[in-house]
């Protein structure tokens, strides 16, 4: 039976960044990736500063335990109705504190800056449900339509992506916006960007590659 070692590895130093950078404390938070038809998961109880790949469960997509000498976290439910719904590869669900905060007071955090659209735009806030029930788990997958992050209200925060990498870099995405939304608010009122705009943010991102590494235009490549 395959342990899945290094996507367990991965999740364990993907725990530690998360925790480094501020997004998690204690146990508050997990992260999960799915390989197939198994789901390798953080363990209920485990502390993110210190997690190592001996703290990640394997489950199936029916949420049977298949590996491990730990229970999955309470969130299991959370996880499997996002890889059901949408496909992901990975899901990072963290009690990050701004924007945690920032699902406190409104509905939807409104695109305030173009970056966002790597979250799909606006991120919306789903409604509050106790933690670990089914009725979470289908309050986050639709608030997570057409988006690759949501809040959730009173709660904390959860984004899903194609791959760990993409996933931890969106929980970060998404904690700066949050921050940045906070700091603008203190001030007055955030603009934010219109549909028009998101679009030809988009038509120049395209244009101009945006994100990615080029070689530098030389005459013999002009």
């Amino acid at each position: 039976m395959s342990t899945f070692d290094e996507e367990r590895s991965a999740i364990a130093m993907a725990c530690r960044r998360l925790a480094e950078a501020g997004l998690v404390i204690g146990t508050a938070g997990n992260v999960s990736v799915r390989i197939d038809d198994r789901v390798a998961i953080t363990a209920t109880g485990a502390r993110f500063e210190e997690l190592t790949a001996t703290d990640v469960s394997i489950v199936d997509l029916d949420g049977d335990h298949v590996w491990g000498e730990l229970q999955p976290t309470s969130e299991l439910d959370l996880h499997l109705g996002i890889y059901r719904r949408f496909g992901s590869t990975a899901v990072v669900h963290t009690h990050s504190p701004v924007a945690t905060a920032v699902g406190l007071v409104v509905d939807e955090l409104p695109c305030v800056h173009y970056q966002m659209l790597l979250l799909g735009g606006a991120v919306r806030v789903a409604p509050y449900a106790t933690f670990g029930t089914p009725e979470l788990a289908t309050a986050v997958a639709a608030a997570l339509e057409g988006r690759s992050a949501a809040l959730m209200a009173n709660h904390g925060a959860v984004t899903h992506a194609g791959s760990l990498q993409a996933a931890v870099d969106q929980a970060l995405l998404l904690e700066w916006a949050c921050t940045l939304y906070w700091r603008a608010a203190s001030m007055g009122s955030p603009r934010h960007l219109s549909a028009a705009e998101q679009e030809q943010v988009v038509v120049q991102a395209t244009a101009r590659h945006y994100g990615s590494t080029r070689p530098a235009r030389t005459e013999e490549n002009r």
